[in-house]
């Protein structure tokens, strides 16, 4: 190794070792996912493909000579920042990918426009170590069931559908979660990036192999739900269920990058023994010479880096430290016109609300026949882990029994969902936030709202309230007359929501 690489080689291990110190609890959470979910087992190879893809490329990488460049400082700030609103946020996809962030532009302050140049795809293809892709699932399963029932018309299939689930003759069939196909589309997308950088020379056709990475094996998820479905018609439900977990898994998957690789291989345009890269042409770039001359000292750099990933944890780890006063308990207040009854649904139905200090579930009644079923939640503070608005919390807990089945029109101004589970048993739910003068069904709202709290060392409560009432049960009003009849008997929501988090 030339001995112009040593130093600035022996800092940048020094702060990629310091960013998984500082910031261990992120990486973690991303080792367990990548272990843990089997959407993200495929990310454990790509440690080990960033290191295949360094080496194809080292050799002309060291022919570059590193230097210090201190807009690669201004990129390590913009990630850490980053960073720190994510985690005001409590948003574990934002301080993940912030980590991942510092990583790559540590480099770019280390070894400067140049050596970054040379190793752009090895930098780039870092980013698909942040687990990321679970918030396409309820899109994907709107997808798949589309998919399913088009197919179904062409075979001759009779069928009906609600949201995802699809009702034929030979049974009740739901396009879960599991079967929406994210795993599959993640891992394609990953797969894919890396054959059109290895493979392709021509931009067009990277691009045309990116598409036809993300197309197959969404279609291809569609072809397998309703080959479930029509298998199901002729030999009966339990036999297509367990078709479908022999065959449809990583061997479905298994043959769709077969064929994908099959239809593009013939278009492949690099040849075996073409270089990477070309540090000769690097060298010779005339952007990146005008860019070079932003230089700083390694060591500077070093230093800089160092304290503004602790300026950053500081102020995180302060910001944590603040939780607002709560009342030791809280219960559901009387409602003019309504009385609590027993809490007995059609089908169990509890939203969740992880990390909140009080939550409580209650169902109320009217002289009309109008029920309505409340959940309320009351955090003292948000942080990862304590997401009133966070992925797979609230009415719909990821991986419950009950699916989304369309959104719906609003009747307070919250946001609201149609949701259902086996029977069918149907339910309307409507969710608020309230966080300081702040009342809004919006989650991205919240999220920007707990930033700023943080972010200005506030302390402030969140409260999360769920109505939902059971729809076309006979006998029952609709449920968008009893939530209609709910909240005009509770008056303003934000005062009611304010009521209870008072403990009143």
């Amino acid at each position: 190794m030339p001995s112009e690489w040593q130093r600035p080689l022996a800092l940048l291990g020094i702060v990629w070792a310091g960013n998984i110190a500082l910031f261990f609890d992120d990486w973690r959470a991303m080792a367990l996912q990548w272990w843990d979910s089997s959407t993200y087992n495929h990310i454990l190879l790509i440690p080990f493909i960033l290191g295949w893809l360094i080496s194809q490329r080292g050799r002309e990488v060291l022919r570059i000579s590193p230097q210090g460049w201190w807009p690669g400082l201004v990129l390590f700030g913009g990630a850490g920042f980053f960073w720190l609103l994510g985690h005001f946020a409590g948003l574990s996809l934002a301080t993940q990918l912030g980590v991942v962030l510092m990583a790559q532009s540590s480099v770019l302050t280390l070894l400067g426009p140049r050596a970054s140049a040379a190793l752009g795809f090895p930098l780039a293809y870092m980013l698909f170590l942040v687990p990321a892709g679970d918030e396409l699932i309820p899109t994907l399963q709107t997808i798949t069931a589309s998919i399913t029932m088009s197919l179904l018309d062409v075979a001759g299939v009779p069928a009906h559908i609600e949201g995802v689930f699809i009702t034929t003759p030979a049974g009740y069939f739901e396009v879960a979660e599991a079967c929406s196909g994210v795993k599959f589309l993640i891992a394609m997308i990953a797969y894919g990036a890396l054959v059109a950088n290895v493979c392709f020379r021509s931009w067009p056709r990277r691009a045309a192999f990116m598409a036809l990475s993300i197309a197959m094996p969404v279609l291809a998820n569609g072809v397998r739900a309703w080959g479930t479905i029509f298998i199901a018609e002729y030999h009966g439900i339990a036999f297509a269920a367990g078709f479908d977990h022999i065959f449809y898994g990583w061997i479905f998957f298994a043959v769709v990058m077969a064929l994908v690789m099959l239809i593009a291989w013939r278009f492949f345009d690099r040849a075996i023994d073409d270089r990477m890269i070309d540090a000769d042409a690097v060298n010779a770039n005339p952007i990146l010479a005008l860019v070079a001359g932003f230089t700083i000292s390694p060591g500077k750099g070093f230093a800089v880096m160092i304290a503004l990933a602790l300026t950053f944890t500081g102020w995180g780890a302060w910001a944590n430290r603040l939780e607002a006063p709560v009342p030791s308990l809280i219960v559901l207040p009387q409602v003019n016109g309504w009385k609590q009854v027993d809490y007995t649904p059609l089908a169990p139905w509890q939203p969740l609300h992880t990390g909140a200090e009080h939550v409580v579930l209650g169902r109320y009644a009217d002289a009309s026949g109008h029920t309505v079923d409340v959940s309320f939640a009351l955090y003292a503070a948000q942080s990862d882990g304590r997401e009133a608005g966070g992925f797979g919390q609230g009415a719909l807990p990821l991986n419950g029994a009950w699916a989304w089945e369309r959104s719906a029109n609003p009747i307070g101004g919250g946001q609201a969902d149609r949701i259902q589970t086996a029977g069918p048993v149907h339910r309307l739910t409507e969710t608020f936030y309230r966080s300081g003068t702040m009342l809004t069904g919006s989650n991205t709202c919240l999220k920007l709202q707990n930033i700023s709290d943080r972010f200005l060392l506030q302390r402030r409560t969140t409260a999360t309230l769920i109505i939902s009432s059971e729809d076309e049960v006979s006998g029952r009003p609709s449920a968008d007359n009893s939530l209609h009849a709910f909240l005009n008997a509770t008056g303003p929501v934000d005062a009611w929501m304010d009521r209870v988090a008072a403990g009143r």
